[in-house]
C-alpha cells in the first residue's frame, strides 16, 4: 500500500456548477488514486486531503448520479 501521494503537480478541478465559488469539493487524479479537498483550503499548507482509490471514487460518483440520497446505510 502506498503511504503518501505527491500532490505537488496535482491538477485540481471542481464542478462547473460551483460558479467559481470556494465552497466546493475539488478532485485531482494523481498516481492512480483520487485526491479530494475542500476548495476553501486552497493554498493552506496544513489542509487535509482525502486520498481514495479510483474504484471507490467511481462507486461514489455512480451512486450520486443514480440519485442515492444518503451515503449512510
Amino acid at each position: 500500500m502506498k503511504k503518501s501521494v505527491d500532490l505537488t503537480n496535482a491538477v485540481w478541478a471542481k464542478s462547473e456548477l460551483s460558479n467559481g465559488g470556494n465552497n466546493c469539493l475539488e478532485v485531482a487524479f494523481v498516481d492512480g488514486v483520487v485526491a479530494l479537498r475542500d476548495s476553501k483550503d486552497v493554498g493552506d499548507p496544513d489542509a487535509q486531503v482525502l486520498i481514495i482509490s479510483r474504484k471507490d471514487y467511481e462507486l461514489f460518483t455512480e451512486s450520486v448520479r443514480a440519485g442515492q440520497k444518503s451515503l449512510l446505510p
